[in-house]
């Protein structure tokens, strides 16, 4: 199968604000940008457009700080999930598949074929939205100092162990974090939560080479059936997106006001 090609890592400005209606295409992707940082109000707000559930969830984080980022991040969710069903912030309603993975309901909103995918670290979410697809996005702050090595010999392939060994030291955390982030993006866009151990496939990582699903033992075709990229969405962030098949389009929002548009970008 022939490869996709796979963007350069966009810059600060290609995450704009939509304008006006936003529309997905069968063949988009789209991915949010969404700031944790808000105002008590703003938070108040968001938090009245979440289930009890949520809230649920929300008041069992025992600082506050992550309190509000949790409240922020859904609240957000919501409101961009909003954009595509037509339906208030208040009103979407989940429900969880047999491994964690949340979805829309009722019937209607999977009729569309509407799917998303969230992740936050720190002061950052990232969401994607696409339809008919799966879809996988992980974004992590970089973190200097800190020994990585443990982890990587923990839930790394012996192939990308290996990689990362041979790199050059100062490109080892960079290499790590194009790792991980791919390796959970794949494993969220599947849905097998737990049951996928993460040194059971492998990714690129290597600084400046594509990202790319190399090899899943269990399916040697596996490889060619999805498409993987980095969004770097911000500095001191890497993040990456899984999404079933080849060929998408990737559109980047960022959820901010604005009047500026962005312009889809090939994947």
């Amino acid at each position: 199968m022939e490869e996709a090609p796979t963007p350069e890592a966009p810059a600060e400005a290609d995450w704009r604000p939509p304008r006006g209606r936003v529309d997905l295409a069968d063949g988009e992707v789209h991915i949010w940008r969404m700031p944790l940082t808000a105002t008590d109000d703003e938070a108040t707000a968001l938090e009245l457009l979440l289930s009890q559930a949520e809230l649920a969830r929300a008041r069992a984080f025992r600082f506050a700080r992550d309190r509000q980022r949790f409240v922020v991040a859904h609240g957000r969710l919501r409101c961009v999930l909003a954009a595509y069903t037509g339906q208030g912030p208040g009103q979407i309603e989940f429900r969880v598949e047999p491994h964690g993975k949340p979805e829309l309901v009722p019937a209607a909103a999977r009729a569309r074929g509407l799917r998303f995918n969230m992740s936050h670290s720190h002061e950052l979410a990232l969401c994607a939205v696409t339809r008919a697809r799966m879809v996988g996005v992980d974004v992590e702050r970089v973190q200097a100092g800190v020994d990585l090595m443990p982890m990587a010999r923990r839930f790394f392939s012996a192939r990308e162990l290996a990689e990362l060994r041979a790199l050059p030291a100062e490109q080892r955390p960079e290499g790590f974090f194009n790792c991980w982030t791919r390796k959970e993006a794949y494993v969220k866009a599947v849905g097998m939560g737990m049951s996928l151990a993460l040194d059971q496939f492998t990714v690129s990582l290597r600084p400046g080479e594509p990202a790319r699903l190399l090899n899943t033992p269990w399916d040697a075709a596996e490889p060619g059936g999805w498409t993987l990229c980095d969004l770097r969405p911000a500095a001191g962030h890497v993040a990456a997106l899984a999404v079933q098949g080849r060929g998408c389009r990737l559109v980047r929002w960022s959820a901010t006001h604005s009047t500026a548009r962005p312009d889809p970008a090939d994947v």
